[in-house]
């Protein structure tokens, strides 16, 4: 017995991807739109350049800015409200979705309000754990730290009874080592200096990542047990975008009254306006990289997505490390942080070769069926 909201359809949007972390976004299932359609070559590349730059330079300026907020130091001290973040960086999202819904419409399926809700706040939580360990770690831990989300994804799996390929399970192992090599090769002094504590939240998180994998599992299966006669029934974009953000505002907004970092947050920006426009254009950046996904998941196929966010994770490390001194990391670090992201080159690589297989087997059937024909 959820409570389930009736929607209006007019213009139908795609359901978002899971995940909700630091942005780095799980990739819809599902065929995408063929990057054809629309008119003209030209107007394909047009619409590419647009959805990788965005992408790429939303979520870059995002990480950027979550060093500011959380890594700098104002005035001899750090900002500690992480829970004030959230409340400002859900809000803003929840009122991003909201507008997508009145101007775009609804789905016009029946929505599965609480399981959507409910997966908003593990979201939340799996962000706000992410965000304080950066008070604790370096980005570059932080970043490769997450990587490993597929660990307790696999864990989970496992004691489900699931069986996965042979590749995951080396990638799994070989992206632990990697991590592992990363924070033993820490120097003194150095952004591998990073507290148990730093760890212990980034583990938080991805646990907290896996209950957003099985609650939106829960949505899925919602959605169609609310609306038996209606084929592939899914959310839009902008319904999903809505339900999931509120909950995570209201949840984030209780913590940030009990813990203090309302008023101290709040009292701390009002100290600093840095930080107050760092949040503000955190938030910001959070909605706009959002946005470019669901335009990229639309107009392309998804092994773009996942290529984009791959190779800005890359780029957001180097460019931490570049941009302050303090930052640097040793020749091992370094080594670690190529074991990692070449594994997740590999999951790149073995999306691509899984959609061209997928391509010629439905190639072959529909010569097959214009023979019949």
């Amino acid at each position: 017995g959820s409570t389930t909201i009736t929607r209006t359809p007019t213009r139908r949007l795609p359901t978002p991807p899971a995940g909700g972390d630091t942005h780095t976004v799980s990739i819809m299932a599902g065929k995408a739109k063929s990057s054809t359609s629309g008119g003209g070559g030209g107007l394909t590349e047009a619409k590419f350049a647009i959805a990788v730059s965005g992408i790429f330079f939303a979520f870059s300026y995002f990480a950027v800015l979550q060093e500011d907020v959380y890594r700098k130091s104002y005035g001899g001290e750090r900002f500690k409200a992480t829970f004030l973040v959230l409340v400002v960086e859900r809000g803003v999202n929840t009122l991003a979705g909201l507008l997508g819904v009145l101007l775009f419409g609804g789905s016009g399926v029946k929505v599965p309000v609480t399981e959507i809700l409910s997966s908003g706040v593990s979201q939340m939580l799996a962000m706000a754990a992410s965000n304080e360990a950066l008070r604790y770690v370096s980005f570059a831990t932080q970043v490769l730290g997450k990587s490993c989300k597929m660990v307790p994804v696999m864990v989970g799996g496992i004691a489900a009874g699931r069986k996965f390929p042979t590749s995951q399970y080396v990638q799994v192992m070989v992206i632990t080592l990697g991590v592992v090599i990363f924070n033993f090769g820490a120097k003194k002094g150095g952004a591998g200096e990073d507290s148990a504590y730093g760890l212990t939240l980034i583990g938080l998180s991805l646990v907290m990542d896996f209950a957003t994998s099985m609650s939106q599992d829960r949505v899925k299966a919602a959605t169609k047990r609310a609306n038996p006669g209606v084929e592939r029934a899914k959310t839009s974009m902008f319904e999903s975008m809505l339900w999931t953000n509120a909950s995570g505002t209201l949840i984030a907004l209780a913590l940030a009254l009990a813990t203090g970092h309302l008023t101290d947050g709040v009292a701390f920006c009002t100290k600093n306006p840095e930080v107050t426009r760092a949040i503000g254009l955190y938030a910001v950046a959070s909605v706009v990289g959002q946005l470019f996904i669901y335009f990229t998941i639309t107009e392309f196929d998804p092994l773009v997505l996942s290529t984009v966010t791959t190779t800005r994770k890359i780029f957001s490390t180097v460019y931490s490390v570049l941009r302050s001194p303090g930052n640097s990391l040793s020749g091992v670090q370094w080594s670690g942080c190529g074991v990692v992201f070449a594994m997740l080159g590999w999951e790149v690589l073995e999306k691509y070769l899984h959609s061209r297989g997928a391509a010629k087997t439905r190639m072959k059937l529909a010569r097959a069926d214009n023979k019949k024909a």
